[in-house]
């Protein structure tokens, strides 16, 4: 059920982002960033709440599932930020090779 509920939002969508024929190529990455995002969160969101069993008939049902969701999300930023720091952090040049990348037995300039 979720999944068709899903499909129709995307589908009036795109099928309004058609209609309006935007002018200017911004618009579309615009809205096809922001359809991203609604299917981002609602995949993350409804995975998390089926993980957990949560109820979302209930007030604190909805209340447990938010706390779990954000804190899911700001452990999922976390994540992003750590693993990004680490690949700053890497060394992306290779060791022993020339400028036109043949491998040299011993040189130490840097390359």
């Amino acid at each position: 059920m979720n999944w068709w509920l899903l499909a129709l939002v995307m589908i009036a969508l795109i099928v309004a982002s058609k209609l309006i024929h935007f002018k200017h190529a911004k618009h579309r990455v615009f809205t096809l960033l922001a359809i991203l995002l609604v299917a981002f969160l609602y995949f993350s969101f409804t995975t998390v709440v089926q993980s957990h069993a949560i109820d979302l008939k209930t007030a604190q049902g909805v209340f447990s599932a938010s706390k779990i969701y954000f804190s899911w999300l700001g452990q999922a930023f976390v994540n992003v930020k750590e693993i990004s720091g680490n690949v700053i952090r890497m060394d992306w040049v290779p060791k022993n090779a020339s400028m036109t990348g043949a491998a040299t037995s011993g040189s130490s300039d840097g390359w």
